[in-house]
C-alpha cells in the first residue's frame, strides 16, 4: 500500500496571532493543538518570528528556542508532527526582518556574508534543538522568502538566480547539519513558476531540498479570471502541483502542497467549504503528493489591526477555537481518504518559458491549455519542451501522450 498523503495545518495561534511568542503561554497553546487535532490532522507548519529569535545578529535567544521545543512537545502529545520555517521573514502581508538587516545597517540577506552566515547559525540552532524529537518533520528555510527578492517588493534586495542558488544551497547544508535525516526544504510564492524576473525559479523549487513545496492561492489572477466555480480554479491547486514535476530531475520527487486556502471575497464565506473539498480532491489525484497543509489553523483576531481583509476569514477553526464548514470538510476528507495511489497522467502538456515563465501564469498559454485539458477530462502532468521527446524520461511518468499548448487551444490570446 501507498503511504498515505499527510494532511495538516499552517498554526495560526488563536491568541495574539504569531505575536503570541512575545507573550508565550503554553496553555493557550495547547488549547490550539487539541482542537487542530480534533480534526483528525497529522501535522501543523510552525512560525517562528525571525526578529524575535535572532534580534542580533550574534544572538539567537535561548528562551525563545526553549518556547519552540515546548510548542513540538505539546503538538507530540496530541499525535501532531512539527515543521518549523524558519525565517520570518514574511506573513499575512507583513514583514519580519530583524533591524540588523535594515536602515542603517541595510544589508543584502541574500548575498552578505554576515548576514547568511547568522542565518545559517540561526536554522542549524533551531534544526539542532528539534533533531531528537521524533514528531520534528524538518525544516523549511523560510516563508515565500522569494518576495523579498523582487517586485511587487517595494525594497527588494536584487539578487541573479545564480545567487538564489548558493543561499538556498548553503541553508539547506546548515539545516541538515543542525538535524541530519529530517526533511528539510524551501518554499516560494507563485512567483518562482509565473514571474518573468523573479530569481528563483522553478528548478530552484524541483531540484532543491527533500520535497518541492507549492503554494497554491487564486487571488493571483485565476478566480478573477475563471471565477470561484471554474475548472481552472478549483483544480490550481492541482496544476501547481503538476507544473512543479516538468522542471524535477527525479520522476518520483515528492511534491508538497504546502499553503491552500479560500480566500475572500472571491471564495465567499458560504462557498468556502465547497472550494476546499474540491481543491483537495483535485490535489489527491496528483501522484506523488506528499501532504496538503491549509492556510489556516484559526481566524486571525479582529482585535488585530490593518490585515487584508481575506487574512481574518481563513482559519478552519473561527479565534475562539469552533470548527468552521471547511473545517468540517477537512475532517471528513481526513477521515474518509482512502490509501490507493492515484493513477499515472499519461497526458503531458510541453512547457517552454523561453518566451518567459509568464506562460505558465493564468492567462498564459500553459495555463489555459491546462484548463482545457483537465475540464475535457484528460488529467494532464506537464514536460519541459526538451525533454518532451526524451523516451526514458516519459516512460519513467507513464506518458503516453504530448501535447503542446496551440494543439489545445489554438489561437488564444494570452493576457
Amino acid at each position: 500500500m501507498p503511504p498515505a498523503v499527510r494532511f495538516g495545518v499552517n498554526y495560526t495561534p488563536s491568541e495574539g496571532w504569531f505575536h503570541h511568542w512575545l507573550d508565550f503561554d503554553l496553555d493557550s497553546v495547547r488549547a490550539d493543538l487539541d482542537s487542530i487535532a480534533a480534526l483528525g490532522l497529522d501535522h501543523i507548519r510552525v512560525f517562528p518570528l525571525w526578529p524575535l529569535f535572532q534580534p542580533n545578529r550574534t544572538l539567537i535567544r535561548p528562551r525563545a528556542v526553549e518556547q519552540l521545543v515546548a510548542l513540538a512537545d505539546a503538538a507530540a502529545e496530541r499525535g501532531l508532527d512539527v515543521n518549523v520555517d524558519g525565517l520570518q521573514g514574511h506573513l499575512s502581508s507583513f514583514d519580519f526582518l530583524p533591524a540588523w538587516t535594515q536602515t542603517w545597517h541595510r544589508r543584502n540577506i541574500f548575498t552578505d556574508p554576515d548576514v547568511v552566515e547568522a542565518q545559517a547559525e540561526y536554522l542549524r540552532t533551531l534544526a539542532a534543538a528539534l533533531a531528537d524529537r521524533t514528531n520534528f518533520i524538518g525544516m523549511t528555510i523560510g516563508n515565500e522568502v522569494n518576495q523579498f527578492a523582487a517586485g511587487p517588493h517595494p525594497d527588494p534586495d536584487r539578487i541573479t538566480s545564480e545567487q538564489a542558488g548558493h543561499w538556498l544551497d548553503r541553508l539547506l547544508t546548515a539545516c541538515s547539519d543542525g538535524a541530519p535525516g529530517k526533511l528539510h526544504l524551501h518554499a516560494s510564492y507563485d512567483a518562482a513558476w509565473y514571474q518573468d524576473d523573479q530569481p528563483f525559479t522553478p528548478a530552484h523549487s524541483a531540484r532543491l531540498g527533500a520535497v518541492t513545496a507549492v503554494h497554491s492561492w487564486v487571488f493571483n489572477g485565476t478566480a478573477q479570471r475563471h471565477g470561484r466555480t471554474g475548472v481552472a480554479t478549483e483544480h490550481h491547486a492541482a496544476y501547481l502541483i503538476e507544473l512543479s514535476k516538468a522542471w524535477a530531475d527525479d520522476p518520483h520527487r515528492p511534491v508538497w502542497l504546502q499553503e491552500v486556502g479560500a480566500p475572500a471575497p472571491l471564495i465567499p464565506a458560504e462557498h468556502a467549504a465547497a472550494f476546499t473539498e474540491a481543491t483537495v480532491a483535485h490535489a489527491l489525484d496528483c501522484p506523488g503528493l506528499w501532504g496538503v497543509t491549509w492556510w489556516c489553523s484559526h481566524d486571525v483576531s479582529r482585535g488585530l489591526a490593518d490585515f487584508p481583509e481575506l487574512e481574518y476569514s481563513l482559519g478552519l477553526l473561527t479565534n475562539d477555537r469552533r470548527t468552521k464548514p471547511a473545517g468540517e470538510s477537512i475532517a471528513r476528507i481526513v477521515k474518509e481518504q482512502r490509501p490507493e495511489a492515484p493513477a499515472p497522467r499519461t497526458t503531458a502538456l510541453v512547457v517552454d518559458t523561453t518566451p518567459g515563465r509568464s506562460v505558465c501564469a493564468p492567462g498564459g498559454p500553459v495555463f489555459e491549455a491546462f484548463a482545457r485539458l483537465t475540464a475535457d477530462g484528460a488529467r494532464p502532468t506537464t514536460v519541459l519542451a526538451g525533454r518532451a521527446a526524451d523516451a526514458e524520461h516519459l516512460a519513467a511518468r507513464g506518458i503516453t501522450e504530448v501535447v503542446t499548448p496551440d494543439q489545445v487551444v489554438p489561437d488564444q490570446v494570452t493576457r
